[in-house]
């Protein structure tokens, strides 16, 4: 039997990936166009890449409740669970970063009285986090997306939004960034979706 060389496979890889450049650069303007189908990868941990700022918005609540799951009865909606990780931009895990979320309902309205569809966590000692929720829904003159803030035992507060790929309103939503898209799963009884938070801490 033939057998190849390491470098002989090493040249066939390099020509096979010849034309990976203009994919990604496809992938990267689907994304920031927000087409609908569209699945966005969270960008990978990367020195002096911080996840970008964004308004909290009208609708933030303090002292918000500790907990996982803002599932309850009454609560209407497609199930998701989001997980991730919190890191430094060295790239270290941030354990017991407090994580505060917070969403509208199935209809597109805020609970301003009480604290459904609100609550907080902190990040483990892997600077791991999950989320059990319901897919927010649109409201005039916004895509759908997720409120959070991260604040690490150490550092700045990072206030965000998360978005959803393949969302229509992205591309005519102000706010919408492509770099804080979710990564979405559909497969299973449930929806997945996954994002990792970068800090710049001090």
């Amino acid at each position: 039997m033939r057998t190849r060389s390491v470098s002989q496979g090493r040249r066939d890889f390099l020509r096979r990936s010849a034309a990976v450049p203009s994919t990604l650069l496809l992938l990267a303007l689907e994304h920031a166009y927000g087409r609908p189908g569209a699945v966005s990868a969270t960008p990978a941990c990367t020195e002096h890449e911080p996840t970008r700022q964004q308004t909290a918005g009208p609708f933030f609540l303090p002292h918000s409740p500790q907990r996982a799951s803002l599932l309850e009865p009454g609560i209407n909606g497609t199930k998701i669970v989001l997980t991730g990780r919190v890191y430094s931009t060295q790239c270290s895990a941030v354990p017991g970063a407090l994580l505060d979320f917070w969403h509208a309902n199935d209809a597109g309205e805020y609970d301003v009285e009480g604290f459904r569809l609100r609550g907080h966590q902190f990040s483990d000692r892997e600077g791991c986090y999950r989320l059990e929720t319901i897919v927010p829904g649109l409201y005039p003159g916004r895509t759908r997306h997720i409120h959070v803030t991260v604040r690490p035992p150490n550092g700045p507060i990072l206030t965000t939004q998360l978005y959803f790929p393949g969302e229509q309103r992205n591309a005519r939503d102000s706010l919408f960034d492509w770099r804080l898209l979710m990564t979405i799963d559909n497969d299973g009884e449930r929806k997945a979706a996954q994002f990792d938070f970068v800090l710049a801490l001090t």
